[in-house]
């Protein structure tokens, strides 16, 4: 699947021509696709009507999107690894709480969509989507959690000194929920009309203090000790 984000100005950066519009075809789909669920219901809107209004074959659309569910959950489902990329990519000496804590932090700054904290009207469509169809609701929570708690608990288990499975899996799932939960509530927020700009001071804060308790569970587990 051609990797597209909402905001994909940063991503056109030093791509080819073709390459170019490639993202270029996929974002528009995307983009189209939203706007018809979120006008008329997932359940309400056809793949051929997609490809009608995006102004591409049929087959166009599935050349991007293999299923009609990742026209929604695509672009999400990209970030599922992101956890366990930041803890693979962290020092040696940094604990995974404080990587992810550090990485979340960044990300709500950026209002980045991953985090919550995205007032984008296409960003809050998708959410109000997931949340109202079961079987997007369903895909997400089975990819967001046993898929981001997997290669997240590999990573942990990678720099355990002890390599012990269960501390991993028990880690990996505490670090998860954490992130998760915060992510709904921003999300929570958006729905409800907030300004993101807005809810960023409280949004930080409550990172904090759920990273911190976190932290006083996990202390330096993930950290190579000497």
């Amino acid at each position: 699947m051609t990797r597209i984000e909402v905001d994909p100005g940063a991503d056109m950066a030093g791509l080819g021509l073709r390459e170019r519009k490639k993202l270029q075809t996929a974002i528009r789909i995307w983009r189209t696709a939203i706007a018809l669920f979120a006008e008329r219901g997932f359940d309400e809107v056809s793949v051929a009507e997609i490809a009608a209004a995006a102004e591409v074959s049929k087959m166009t659309v599935f050349n991007y999107f293999a299923t009609k569910e990742d026209l929604v959950l695509g672009p999400m489902e990209q970030h599922i690894d992101e956890p366990a990329r930041v803890v693979r990519e962290a020092a040696p000496d940094v604990p995974a709480v404080t990587a992810l804590h550090a990485q979340y932090v960044a990300a709500l700054a950026a209002f980045d969509p991953a985090s919550g904290l995205s007032d984008q009207q296409q960003v809050v469509d998708v959410i109000r989507l997931v949340h109202s169809t079961p079987v997007l609701a369903q895909r997400a929570q089975a990819g967001f959690g046993a898929g981001a708690r997997t290669a997240l608990a590999a990573e942990l288990l990678a720099r355990d000194p002890e390599h012990d499975p269960l501390l991993a899996r028990v880690a990996a799932a505490q670090l998860l929920g954490t992130r998760l939960t915060l992510t709904e509530e921003n999300q929570r927020r958006m729905m409800a009309g907030d300004r993101a700009a807005d809810v960023l001071p409280e949004a930080l804060a409550n990172a904090d203090r759920a990273f911190g308790l976190a932290a006083d569970g996990l202390g330096d587990y993930g950290a190579t000790r000497s």
